[in-house]
């Protein structure tokens, strides 16, 4: 997702307006589709029976105990001095609550708190008011996830109908048993909300499996809380290069405390679009073993937000363009195959060929990918020094054969861009451009010295840019040597240099006009 402005936030106007209603209809058009499919099982489940009483803004609220031995679970009537609250149990007990919407969403959508019950419960009564049931089971230090849990979600979803997949709410040591239920059990759970999370190291081990079932994280941290540094940045990090969707949400000055926002409008939002389901469909050209992940910048964002009396640190997933990236194989070709997936394909279906795993501050792809182009990875065997020459050109032929353009753009950086270098010398007429990063003009793709062998690329007229450290140690040998040579040829290159700069960092700060070159030589 995309969010032009966040509700809460300084800014304002009709980006925002634009965005509210998208995600309305969004949401209104994934609901109903869902409602179809959910629609028999909601219709053969059992009303609520348990103990009854009213919680925030007159929801009913239904309370049940659970025998820890049988897992039997009993109706129960919550004693008055409790008020919204509820009271750790007996032991050999847990109770478990569950508050009912006034009007249930399609598909019976619910959020199941993992700790701390009727703490900051603001995202809560807004789920409510969405039509999300809200649930919960005693959970403490010692009261921790187990067949209790097990035992709670088949009585809500089995007998009462509710979705298979809730959305986790949880606060400090609930963000920690959050992850610790839903790393066992990935298939049934749509999305965490952690804030201040805690862990364990067991918990970090597991956490790529989320990852693969490409269910979205969203961390609300105090910047001085003690836990960030120990669990939330560690998560996110792990979480960003496993592919995984995570955004973070950094209250500038908070600690532990308070936890969740004020408004919880922008949290109840990411849980509302997070529980809709999938409707992305694989691209026809994939094939062999594929494996799917998420691209988005992690660049940082920081805005106002008057209603928190703070400053707001937003990135990730959530709040940058998130695009699919899928892995696949050729028969033939030794090594995965990488594609970038832009939100919507510019005329003629424009790529970039490149041989380098592409990071998430990849300023300019973030930019060629923001314009409509693909971005493509070409295979590297685990048996050869480097990319085979044959099997870029089954790349090639593979993916021009599905509609990309003939004529790729050739990218790398360091070394990698002579991978890049060599694959367009011996393939001159089907290439739009060359940029390269401090490049490096080596590869295993060419037995000939790449330095001496530019005059196909001049003859085919095709445009080199370079961006280049003046202090990196191969911008005299490399970049100044072929500008000279290109030139003599009467080939056409530009040259960027900052004049400070080393080898890093690679891209330009401003990364539009590199955009902008690459997509006028397409053009």
């Amino acid at each position: 997702m995309n969010p032009q402005s966040l509700p809460d936030s300084a800014e304002t106007g009709s980006n925002q307006t634009r965005w509210s209603r998208w995600v309305t209809l969004a949401v209104f058009a994934a609901a109903l589709a869902w409602n179809l499919t959910m629609g028999l099982a909601a219709d053969s489940a059992v009303d609520f029976d348990g103990g009854k009483s009213a919680w925030h803004d007159g929801f009913e609220r239904f309370d049940y105990v659970m025998d820890e031995a049988t897992l039997v679970i009993t109706p129960f009537q919550a004693p008055e001095g409790e008020r919204f609250g509820v009271r750790d149990p007996v032991q050999g007990q847990r109770r478990c609550v569950v508050v009912v919407p006034k009007v249930p969403a399609p598909g019976k959508p619910w959020s199941w708190r993992g700790c701390y019950w009727d703490h900051q419960p603001q995202t809560e009564i807004e789920l409510l008011r969405r039509g999300f049931h809200v649930a919960y089971i005693s959970a403490n230090a010692t009261l921790k996830p187990g067949r209790e849990w097990d035992a709670w979600y088949e009585f809500l979803t089995a007998k009462h109908g509710l979705s298979p997949k809730p959305a986790f709410i949880g606060m400090s040591r609930g963000g920690e048993y959050a992850y610790t239920w839903a790393t066992a059990n990935p298939g049934k759970v749509s999305c965490i909300y952690a804030d201040n999370p805690g862990g364990n190291p067991g918990l970090l081990l597991r956490i790529g499996v989320l990852a693969t079932n490409d269910i979205p994280l969203l961390h609300v941290c105090g910047s001085i809380d003690p836990l960030l540094g120990r669990y939330s940045n560690v998560i996110e990090d792990l979480y960003q290069q496993l592919g995984g969707r995570i955004s973070v949400m950094i209250k500038d000055g908070a600690a532990h405390h308070p936890h969740s926002l004020r408004d919880p409008t922008p949290i109840a939002d990411f849980i509302v679009q997070s529980v809709q389901p999938a409707t992305s469909t694989p691209p026809d050209y994939l094939s062999g073993r594929i494996t799917r992940s998420s691209f988005y910048s992690v660049e940082n964002s920081y805005r106002e937000f008057p209603k928190e009396g703070t400053y707001i640190t937003t990135r990730g997933a959530w709040f940058a363009e998130c695009y699919e990236r899928y892995s696949f194989e050729l028969n033939g070709v030794e090594g995965a195959t990488t594609v970038i997936i832009p939100k919507t394909a510019a005329p003629g279906k424009p790529w970039v060929f490149r041989a380098e795993f592409v990071r998430r501050d990849a300023a300019v792809d973030l930019a060629l990918l923001a314009k409509g182009f693909h971005i493509v990875t070409g295979p590297v065997s685990y048996n050869t020094d480097g990319p085979v020459l044959a099997h870029w050109n089954a790349v090639y032929q593979h993916l021009t054969g599905h509609g990309f353009s003939k004529k790729p753009v050739m990218e790398g950086a360091g070394r990698s861009a002579g991978d890049a270098y060599a694959w367009a010398i011996q393939n001159p007429d089907k290439v739009s451009c060359i940029y390269g990063e401090n490049p490096v003009l080596i590869s295993s793709m060419s037995k000939a010295p790449l330095l001496e062998s530019l005059e196909p690329l001049a003859k085919a007229a095709v445009p080199l840019l370079h961006v280049c450290g003046g202090l990196d140690p191969a911008f005299k040998s490399q970049t100044g040597v072929v500008e000279q040579r290109y030139k003599a040829l009467g080939g056409a290159m530009t040259v960027v240099v900052r004049e400070d700069g080393g080898h890093y960092p690679l891209a330009p700060q401003d990364p539009r006009w590199v955009a902008d070159f690459i997509a006028a030589t397409v053009r």
